[in-house]
């Protein structure tokens, strides 16, 4: 073995790396792969494409001055969430000493004023109204008291960089909302000491061209949203089939037969998508998910696409008729013939707290919110001949009582 080593050129050091990289970790990332194919081939080194991508399981929160203002996001129109809502702001203006911000649509709620603790601090809460105040670089935190739309609210109010947000479950499903509100002074007193780990939600960066918009040079801001969940393109009130050219990187790869397209972040992969027959994807995976719905064709299947790829979607140029596109189920609007949509994953993910750490929160939502591959166990073996027996005697049993039967009579 010694001489077969001594007369390769293959770098001792190469081999090492390989032994190392073969280790199995507990990292949430793939392995690095080794740069070397056999003796003489490698890949290209271009130091401009040299990245460093951090481990999704040592991410965790950390605060590099106290926070001081916090975002309240409540459920709307659900008289449950007033209680805790009530006891909430009420804990952090006159435990903590935080600045809290609420929407002012919340303060019109005339149900909150049965409590008689929420005079005490009503005055002494910020309002804010979606669409008219920019909340950028006002806030330190965000809390979220209801289901998954709190988190795609908050989402929808930071179209740049997000505070961290911290989502108590009071909804009906609570997907993304992993943490309980019983004990929520011990809960929040943690996340306000930095022991929390994060989940960074990739978001997507969808941009509506319209046709024509780069020979009119026109001053009007073309559509620019991030969406958490999916950006959906569909039929609208047509009749008929959609029809709809899909690129990547600007190569057409499919056109569209059926009721549209959803493009999804992993953490949408549980939402539409799933019930569009997409595969679930960890919120920690970077990729695009590219789901059709209900498409005329058998064999058209989801796909999971990198990360870093643009998509267009446009309408077909036979097409029969226009197609409706909508972000995160709001800003609907018409695609015409000739308008598109351009589609890449954004720089700026929403940072979402674990209750426990990345990997249990997302299989305990499985577990209790979809019911994952929840079935009654299969019979052990003892089991079915315990049971095979029992029967047989049964009916033994009953065949000896007919026989009797038969001779009495």
């Amino acid at each position: 073995m010694a001489s077969l080593w001594a007369g390769s050129d293959v770098d001792l050091s190469v081999l090492h790396q390989c032994r190392i990289a073969e280790r199995r970790t507990r990292s949430l990332n793939a392995p690095s792969p080794i740069q070397q194919f056999g003796p003489c081939g490698r890949i290209m080194k271009n130091s401009a494409m040299v990245m460093t991508i951090q481990d999704p399981a040592s991410q965790r929160l950390t605060w590099y001055k106290p926070p001081l203002t916090v975002l309240v996001i409540k459920k709307v129109r659900d008289a449950s969430v007033h209680l805790p809502f009530v006891q909430l702001v009420q804990w952090l203006i006159e435990e903590k000493r935080m600045l809290v911000f609420v929407e002012a649509a919340v303060l019109d709620d005339p149900l909150l004023d049965q409590y008689s603790s929420f005079a005490t601090v009503k005055d002494k809460l910020m309002t804010f109204r979606d669409g008219k105040d920019d909340l950028t670089d006002k806030i330190d935190f965000i809390i979220c008291l209801g289901g998954d739309g709190t988190l795609l609210y908050a989402s929808h109010l930071f179209q740049q960089s997000v505070p961290p947000v911290m989502a108590f479950h009071l909804g009906s499903l609570g997907f993304l909302t992993p943490f309980r509100f019983d004990n929520f002074q011990e809960q929040v007193n943690n996340v306000l000491e930095g022991n929390a780990a994060l989940t960074l939600r990739s978001r997507l960066r969808c941009i509506v061209m319209r046709k024509g918009d780069d020979e009119k040079k026109t001053t009007k801001q073309p559509t620019n949203l991030l969406v958490l969940n999916e950006v959906v393109v569909d039929r609208g009130p047509s009749p008929y089939l959609s029809n709809i050219d899909l690129f990547l990187d600007g190569k057409l790869i499919t056109s569209v037969q059926g009721d549209g397209l959803i493009v999804s972040t992993p953490t949408g992969s549980t939402a539409y998508a799933v019930a569009a027959g997409a595969s679930m994807i960890h919120p920690s995976v970077p990729a695009i998910m590219v789901t059709p719905i209900c498409p005329h064709s058998l064999s058209f299947r989801p796909i999971v696409v990198p990360a870093g790829v643009e998509l267009k979607i446009s309408v077909s140029r036979d097409s029969r008729n226009t197609s409706w596109v909508s972000f995160d189920g709001r800003n609907r609007q018409e695609l015409l013939h000739g308008d598109s949509l351009r589609v890449t994953t954004s720089i700026y993910p929403v940072p979402s707290i674990c209750a426990q750490d990345q990997i249990s929160d997302w299989f305990d939502s499985l577990a209790e919110c979809l019911h994952w591959n929840v079935r009654k166990r299969q019979k052990h073996l003892d089991e079915l001949t315990d049971l095979t027996h029992s029967s047989s005697n049964d009916t033994l049993d009953s065949l000896e009582h007919a026989e009797l039967i038969e001779k009495d009579s």
